[in-house]
């Protein structure tokens, strides 16, 4: 199975930002998602913004109450961009989206709950730390679609070069989004 990459631009990563935030355990699944997408489409958070939302969701979540963390992060995703100052205005649209999101998550996976999903699983030979590699990445496209389909403004705000010093799935990921979307590259 080949690696699958996150990377950021985060103080916390190597000096010269381009270390792998959640293979090498620098984030979480959550944090690494909302790094990404924030700085990709231009949230307005800083990174220790994004990471500090989306921490409570990596592990306490999955340890007590059963939510994937990445799925966690991929859903804080869409609530920064899709909500709005006016909240209630926008509450259906956003619960909508993250209802689509999590069906296409749970329809890709089998599962929304990080215990049932990082379960050694009899002749699963993918380590459970790859599959949830995966899943982060997957998770973080997903997002980047459901986002791109409900402001399709946004194309043309993407940070094009913090997504090309990436080499990165999720780059792929998204870059592939915005190809289907008719943006050009």
């Amino acid at each position: 199975m080949s690696r699958l990459y996150i990377r950021s631009t985060c103080p916390y990563s190597s000096a010269n930002g381009r270390e792998n935030l959640f293979l090498s355990r620098q984030m979480y699944c959550s944090e690494a998602i909302l790094v990404v997408l924030n700085n990709v489409l231009g949230g307005g958070l800083k990174d220790f913004q994004a990471i500090a939302l989306a921490a409570p969701f990596a592990a306490e979540v999955d340890r007590n109450g059963c939510l994937c963390g990445a799925l966690a992060g991929a859903l804080l995703a869409v609530g920064l961009f899709l909500g709005s100052s006016n909240p209630v205005g926008h509450r259906k649209s956003v619960h909508v989206a993250s209802g689509m999101l999590m069906k296409r998550f749970k329809l890709r996976f089998g599962a929304s709950c990080c215990r049932i999903l990082s379960k050694k699983d009899q002749g699963n030979s993918v380590p459970v730390f790859d599959r949830c590699a995966q899943q982060t990445a997957e998770a973080a496209a997903m997002a980047a679609s459901t986002i791109l389909k409900h402001r399709p403004e946004l194309k043309k705000d993407v940070d094009f070069d913090y997504l090309n010093a990436r080499d990165s799935v999720v780059s792929g990921f998204f870059k592939n989004t915005l190809r289907r979307t008719g943006c050009r590259i």
